[in-house]
């Protein structure tokens, strides 16, 4: 049997030659990884001995050779092949490990120039590739350091690769291959050539996009049961993203409780622990239908359930620091969906034992174990539409006290501005059109999805009502622009005292008069949060 290894990462590659080597099995290799496994002390052929002819154009050209791939494509069950082989001195290669230029690597470099990324476009690689997996009946073709372990230990158990496991690494190989590809469409396409300039200038979004995703379940069904569906993943997700879940009990999870967990979490990571304190996001049909920050776990779900005990009822809960034993025992008094937390202490799993049917998701916190989850969100958006994609950067703004421009008479108190920048934060996970009461760190009551800003403003009057909450003198944030004075008018009437809201609208002056009127507080934030 004969092994081919070619490798940019050299991680374990001495040690799986070592062990096929102590197999039997001749190996082959090209450039640095032969001299590297010759400095081991392992008898290795250099591929220019193999095909007789040099590597050549600073290593452009080495393995692009009928002898190569001759050995690889050569099918062992058709007797032309194997004579073609013989006629020209050809023998099989069996296995063949490869990895490919780290053209990925290269182009995340800050001041990446465009011959760096060019210099890094495997060609020889890719071919070998696809070579040995097109052929994967008669060549296991290994392209990560992972699959090492699994090849070694069916190698030394029976001398030979299961024909599952070959078309398995060959669909690997293929995706590896597909990944590199359109990692390297996806960069070029967003040049915008200058031959004058050190680096390129790189357009946000590509001429073409080519994405990758991972697969990791199949869902019973989607939003409907007549629907199916599954849960895909980013090739390299996120830190402290829904897709690094760990699943510690409960039902599987379902097209819409995955739906609402990414709205739950991603909501309540905008709350930093070690500046906000602990937060609770209770979210129903996308819709955080309560949030609120407190001392501990406990106080936060606490004051967020009492914004809409009644919509809270089969919710999806998510709390940004451990959950603990006094929190999971009020949690548990009610149907959840769905718990998700950074982490949860023995004793709060221990509660939900008999809760066998509570999802509880594991969530780690990014690396540093910091709560400023920043570095896990996604920087762009995505949305179907019929044969196409709209594309986005993500909206990630984060508004401070110095974005704040008063535009009344009566100024905001400090605690009126916590309130409002409170607001604010939540609005921004709201279904336009979003109004959102809240007060003392906690939501009062929340409007959202309605096609008029009016009805959503009343609808969140309802809520408050309908939960026991009094509006008097809390804050409120509206997503986009009043677009006349009737809807500061409705929230004023509910007891509101101060308004957050963007401006820019046409009448903004009418709004403005009307605050002053009313006698309250009334920011511009300049930046609309429309979430559709």
């Amino acid at each position: 049997m004969n092994a081919l290894l070619s490798v940019s990462d050299k991680t374990g590659i001495v040690e799986f030659a070592q062990a096929l080597h102590a197999l039997g099995i001749k190996l082959i290799s090209t450039g640095g990884t032969a001299k590297l496994l010759a400095d081991q002390g392992l008898p290795v052929t250099e591929v220019a001995e193999v095909t007789g002819f040099p590597e050549m154009l600073d290593g452009r050209v080495k393995t692009l050779h009928p002898k190569v791939h001759g050995g690889l494509l050569a099918r062992r069950d058709v007797p032309a092949h194997m004579a073609a082989l013989k006629a020209h001195a050809i023998d099989t290669i069996d296995l063949a490990v490869i990895n490919l230029y780290p053209f990925e690597a290269t182009v995340a470099k800050p001041g990446c120039t465009l011959e760096d990324a060019i210099e890094n476009i495997d060609i020889g690689g890719p071919a070998m590739v696809r070579s040995a997996a097109k052929n994967w009946k008669d060549v296991g073709v290994i392209t990560d350091a992972t699959q090492y372990p699994q090849v070694l230990a069916e190698l030394q158990a029976s001398g030979q690769l299961t024909l599952a496991t070959k078309f398995a690494l060959s669909v690997a190989a293929f995706n590896r291959v597909a990944q590199y590809d359109a990692a390297i469409s996806n960069y070029l396409s967003a040049i915008s050539f200058d031959e004058t300039a050190s680096a390129p200038a790189l357009a946000l979004f590509p001429a073409q996009t080519n994405s990758n995703f991972i697969k990791l379940q199949d869902l019973r069904y989607g939003e409907n049961p007549h629907q199916s569906a599954a849960f895909y993943r980013d090739l390299h997700p996120a830190p402290g993203s829904l897709v690094t879940a760990v699943q510690l009990q409960g039902k599987e999870l379902s097209y819409n409780n995955i739906g609402d967990a990414d709205a739950a979490w991603e909501c309540v990571k905008s709350f930093d622990g070690s500046v906000d304190g602990a937060a609770c996001v209770i979210v129903k049909h996308a819709n955080p239908c309560g949030v609120a920050v407190g001392t501990d776990a406990l106080q936060a779900y606490s004051k967020a359930f009492q914004t809409d005990p009644t919509s809270a009822f089969g919710g999806i809960i998510a709390v940004n620091c451990t959950l603990d034993e006094a929190a999971a025992l009020q949690m548990s008094k009610q149907f959840i969906e769905v718990l998700m937390a950074p982490d949860f202490t023995p004793e709060a799993l221990a509660v939900f034992k008999t809760k066998v049917n509570v999802r509880i998701l594991k969530i780690a916190l990014p690396p540093g174990g910091t709560t400023d989850w920043a570095n896990g969100r996604n920087a762009t958006d995505i949305k179907r539409v019929g044969s196409g994609l709209l594309m986005q950067t993500a909206d990630n703004h984060e508004l401070t006290l110095a974005d704040l421009k008063v535009v009344t008479k009566v100024q905001p108190t400090a605690e009126q501005l916590q309130d409002l920048l409170f607001a604010w934060k939540i609005g921004k996970f709201v279904k336009s059109n979003a109004i959102v009461f809240c007060k003392g760190g906690m939501t009062m009551g929340v409007g959202a999805g309605q096609m008029s800003r009016l009805d959503s403003a009343r609808i969140a009057s309802i809520k408050a009502q309908a939960a026991g909450l009094s509006l008097t003198g809390t804050a409120v944030a509206s997503d986009a622009f009043f677009p006349f004075r009737d809807g500061l008018d409705v929230v004023v009437d509910a007891g509101a005292t101060c308004i957050i809201q963007p401006g820019g609208s046409m009448r903004d002056q009418e709004v403005i008069d009307a605050a002053d009127e009313r006698g309250v507080a009334m920011v511009f934030s300049g930046v609309r949060h429309f979430r559709h």
